[in-house]
């Protein structure tokens, strides 16, 4: 029986294909094509969790403001007063404001990492969410890419929380030897949009890989309605 610690969810149906969830301290790529709703599932995950777990929560998202993804989460049905003590938002434009602390030596991954070591330590938060990966390396100005991946993903182990990273990367790319993070992540949850007829356009979600989990590997149609995730078997035309 597997005993390890899991954090659901809250997909209907798609913890069940995750053995009751994402190990604890797993890191876990979050990947799909623009328009999959990548952000608002891992939002929706962290929300819960807070929610229902009382866990502390930190979303970071480096693509909009803090103002306009509560507004966008807001209008899917999760309110930011039930979670205003678990679930902590930082952005761009909170983070920068930590710049004007830092040394001329150190890089903005530096600072970066820095001040979310720092934000551990006092809100000794349960799950961390990164949106994006790919933004993270372009402010960042990374130069050796593998390299500084290995060491981002080794800190974050290090924090002792469950992670999950927001990617842009195409699914069917992931282990073409472009993207080292497939290889580095724990988890891989990918997304995308699946044409079925003529007229129709499915969203679909799977798990490509979990570590210490007997997962099911199959593509799942991921809908949304009622104010929550759920998850069919996907129907081909």
């Amino acid at each position: 029986m597997d005993q390890t610690a899991r954090l659901k969810t809250y997909i209907e149906g798609f913890d069940r294909a995750l053995e009751g969830g994402i190990p604890q301290g797993h890191i876990v790529l979050m990947a799909g094509t623009p328009g999959t709703m990548k952000s608002s599932l891992t939002y929706y995950t962290l929300f819960n969790q807070a929610k229902e777990n009382n866990a502390t929560c930190v979303y970071v998202t480096l693509e909009q403001s803090r103002s306009s993804l509560l507004r966008q989460m807001e209008k899917m049905g999760m309110r930011t007063d039930e979670v205003k003590q678990t679930l902590h938002i930082l952005d761009l434009g909170i983070i920068r404001k930590n710049l004007k602390h830092s040394t001329g030596a150190e890089s903005w991954m530096q600072v970066f990492k820095g001040y979310l070591t720092s934000l551990k330590n006092d809100l000794k938060f349960d799950m961390l969410a990164i949106d994006s990966l790919g933004v993270l390396e372009t402010i960042s100005s990374m130069t050796n890419r593998r390299t500084d991946l290995f060491y981002l993903f080794e800190w974050l182990r290090d924090l002792n929380a469950t992670s999950i990273l927001i990617s842009e990367a195409s699914p069917d790319r992931l282990f073409d030897g472009s993207y080292d993070e497939g290889y580095l992540a724990d988890g891989i949850v990918t997304l995308k949009m699946q044409v079925v007829r003529e007229v129709e356009t499915q969203r679909r979600i799977r798990c490509v890989k979990m570590r210490e989990t007997n997962h099911d590997p199959s593509y799942f149609s991921l809908i949304f309605s009622g104010g929550k995730f759920q998850v069919t078997k996907a129907i081909s035309e």
